[in-house]
């Protein structure tokens, strides 16, 4: 089944994963994205970036043939069914999922599994592997020690399991490849991993059955909200999608599972996503909550606040942190790798992480809050850090930034910026009620919260065009200002809500998708143009609820429901013409949009709509 272009749209690729590390799957049976051992670590396969040196493993009928896939009821494993003129092969990819949780670990952890059936007929199967670890910059050696082919790539190693005796596998410069005729009722079990010790292929129907059954309880203890039942499907598939994103040992969850899949074709909007975000925590958390997965959002705030607490200065606070907690997320160019579609820079860390971006500190002081209303508790020591957090806003919140966008053009005093210092202190003083502060320092929060309110109303609002806008300096539109009402700065009614709203409607939507900004408008220091943001369109949903307007928040929620790929899956972006996938996928912020939209829209049909999804009350 040869590829006849070198780059699938980028929804032709489906995830699996086991809370260590993820893999992208073509449509087509090959595996062109998975880093190894973890999630963040360097890649394996990168074909997706480079489709002659990023490196893949491919698994399919030798022979033309159309595919269909699925995932197996609501577990992260994929079946994909190809059908030839001579038979029809079922391909089961997975990586296996075992009980067991802190530093536990097996072979399973750092292993795919790819498991052929022939269902009818007679199917010629062709597997080409061909790892290229380290991004593709390590030379690799191949070799066979009986059922075991191996790759050496300096220190570390990788091998491939499952062939069966009488199967002649050629061993070609960094390529190992194989054509195995199977009839109907035959398989091939075949498994890939990484380290000098490798796993047997006979244990595939016990990881099988083992990683299927840990998905069916994990779904078992998913609820959806009352009101949103019809939505139940997309829901469970994309707290799935998190529930991969999810660092088992650590509870950070990566913003998306790639790095530099570009905002642009072409283009030079290419990041890399494989990190824990400040601010998309404390709505993935909420997103977590809401279906009934308490734990896992108890365990990133967590995470977050003791990434972020091991500085001991507010002042050096990231916005980003690698799934261990690590704060060294350098970035630097892959030049050997032409980029998907030739989109080049090919990125690696991110120099974010650096960056001054005020709104950090609200999603922190958020963080805790939330901690609180799911029932865990803060100590002491982490009250005093919280409070020398808020009186660190107090000192800095004037201060110009680069904004939730991350701007590499020129600092602005961003809207969203101060909202979120605004959140910080609102939030502090909340807190305060419970673990106390002394009086004068709870003075100066109410006096700080009361100025930047002030300073939003008079500077970030545009009068004559009854709209937020970007920043103090910029009269341009973006889309953070849809949350002025989910953080309750302002009722939904507020006219000024609703001229925002209705000025996103108008300049920052086509097609019902939502952009963050006009790049155009905007001197962001990138260059270049980009596609609508999934979470945009979310946050315009979740306005138009608050506001009563139910028929249009409807029918854009259903919009963005289409616009899923065959799997339910997002990425960061779409085209708002063509409705093609841009940029990191699958997004996590784009799912955890869904989540939050379907829950807080079917709410509003069930009864009174609830709370704004960022809320100041610690009562649980």
């Amino acid at each position: 089944m040869e590829r006849r272009e070198p780059y699938l749209p980028i929804a032709e690729y489906a995830l699996i994963g086991n809370r260590h590390t993820c893999a992208l799957v073509a449509r087509d049976g090959s595996v062109d994205w998975c880093c190894l051992p973890e999630l963040d670590s360097a890649s394996v396969y990168a074909a997706i970036l480079d489709a002659n040196r990023g490196g893949h493993w491919r698994v399919a009928p030798a022979g033309e043939a159309t595919a269909t896939r699925a995932y197996v009821g609501s577990s992260a494993v994929l079946e994909t069914e190809f059908r030839e003129e001579s038979g029809v092969l079922r391909l089961r990819d997975f990586l296996p999922i075992r009980r067991g949780r802190g530093n536990e670990t097996s072979h399973s952890t750092q292993a795919i599994v790819r498991s052929a059936l022939c269902l009818e007929g007679e199917v010629e199967l062709e597997v080409e592997w061909m790892p290229r670890p380290d991004y593709g910059r390590g030379d690799v050696v191949l070799s066979r020690e009986g059922g075991v082919v191996w790759a050496r790539s300096g220190e570390n190693w990788f091998w491939l399991t499952g062939f069966p005796a009488h199967a002649e596998v050629s061993l070609e410069g960094a390529a190992a490849r194989a054509r195995v005729k199977l009839c109907a009722g035959a398989g091939l079990d075949l498994i890939s991993g990484h380290g000098r010790t490798a796993a047997g292929a006979l244990l595939t129907d016990a990881y099988l059955d083992e990683t299927l059954e840990w998905w069916e309880e994990w779904a078992s203890a998913c609820h959806v909200p009352p009101g949103a039942e019809c939505w139940r499907e997309p829901i469970i598939r994309s707290a799935m999608v998190l529930k991969l994103l999810t660092d088992e040992k650590t509870g950070a969850i990566a913003a998306a599972p790639t790095t530099s899949l570009p905002e642009e074709i072409g283009g030079v909007r290419n990041w890399d996503y494989r990190f824990c975000w400040v601010r998309d925590s404390t709505l993935i958390a909420r997103a977590l909550v809401t279906v009934g997965l308490p734990e896992d959002g108890v365990a990133l705030l967590r995470f977050l606040e003791s990434a972020t607490q091991q500085h001991h200065d507010p002042a050096r606070v990231q916005v980003l942190y690698r799934l261990n907690g690590e704060t060294c997320v350098a970035e630097y160019d892959l030049g050997h790798l032409d980029g998907y579609q030739d989109s080049r820079p090919v990125r690696v860390g991110n120099a974010a992480a650096t960056q001054r971006q005020l709104d950090v500190y609200g999603e922190l002081i958020q963080a805790a809050v939330d901690l609180l209303r799911i029932g865990a508790t803060l100590t002491p020591s982490q009250w005093e850090w919280l409070r020398g957090v808020v009186s660190y806003v107090c000192d800095i919140w004037q201060q110009p930034d680069r904004g939730i966008w991350e701007v590499r053009g020129p600092e602005m005093n961003f809207t969203y910026s101060k909202l979120m210092c605004w959140v910080a202190l609102d939030r502090g003083i909340s807190l305060a009620e419970q673990f106390a502060a002394p009086p004068e320092e709870l003075q100066r929060w109410h006096r700080e919260r009361d100025a930047i309110r002030a300073a939003i109303l008079d500077r970030g609002y545009d009068a004559e065009r009854n709209t937020f806008i970007q920043s103090f300096e910029s009269r341009a539109l973006d889309a953070s200002n849809l949350m002025i009402p989910l953080t309750g700065f302002l009722p939904a009614g507020d006219p000024r809500v609703q001229g925002t709203i209705d000025a996103i409607l108008t300049g920052l939507t086509n097609n019902g998708l939502v952009c963050r900004y006009r790049t155009d408008e905007t001197p962001d220091g990138v260059g270049g143009g980009e596609g609508s943001f999934g979470i945009c369109t979310f946050w315009l949903v979740d306005a138009l609820t608050l506001s009563g307007r139910f028929d249009e928040a409807h029918e854009i929620f259903e919009g963005m429901l289409r616009r899923a790929n065959d799997l339910g899956l997002y990425p960061e972006e779409i085209d708002y013409e063509d409705g093609r996938f841009l940029g990191n996928y699958p997004q996590a912020f784009t799912h955890v949009g869904l989540m939050n939209s379907a829950y807080l829209l079917g709410s509003a049909r069930e009864a009174e709509v609830e709370p704004p999804l960022l809320s100041s009350d610690i009562s649980g």
